[in-house]
């Protein structure tokens, strides 16, 4: 059972590692001018929900299989994603606005949001994937 635990959430976050390097890569054709403000919010405001939904899944999981340390790190995570989905001022078209997004260096915020959530992805997929392994021999 454990090491099905670790399986989904290795495929979870392997999903979250590429919706990291999504908005990257879609933020910085933004800032490159390659894309309009208005198709590149509604490009990356079409993946929030399911990012949010994946890492939510993910860290009521190990909650349920009691993996308490695994929980904890992605608790802060998890309620970041969530605050910023719930907190979107009313008029805007989502998380990613395109008539704030250059406003304030917003985009320079998002650039490193989504950088910081790729290398956290990253610590959990090495992490997701050593506890995986471990599980499948104690198996």
């Amino acid at each position: 059972m454990e090491s099905v635990v670790f399986i989904f959430s290795l495929i979870d976050n392997c999903a979250l590692i590429f919706l990291s390097v999504y908005f990257i890569i879609t933020l910085s054709d933004l800032e490159c001018d390659y894309i309009n403000a208005r198709s590149c919010c509604s490009k990356l405001n079409k993946w929030v929900v399911p990012e949010v939904v994946g890492h939510a899944v993910v860290t009521v999981l190990m909650l349920i299989s009691l993996h308490w340390f695994i929980f904890l790190l992605n608790l802060p995570v998890a309620t970041w994603n969530i605050y910023r989905y719930i907190m979107v001022p009313s008029g805007n078209m989502g998380v990613f606005d395109p008539t704030e997004i250059h406003n304030r260096g917003q985009l320079k915020s998002h650039m490193k949001e989504a950088m910081i959530k790729l290398g956290f992805h990253l610590l959990c997929f090495f992490m997701y994937l050593y506890s995986m392994i471990l599980a499948l021999i104690n198996d």
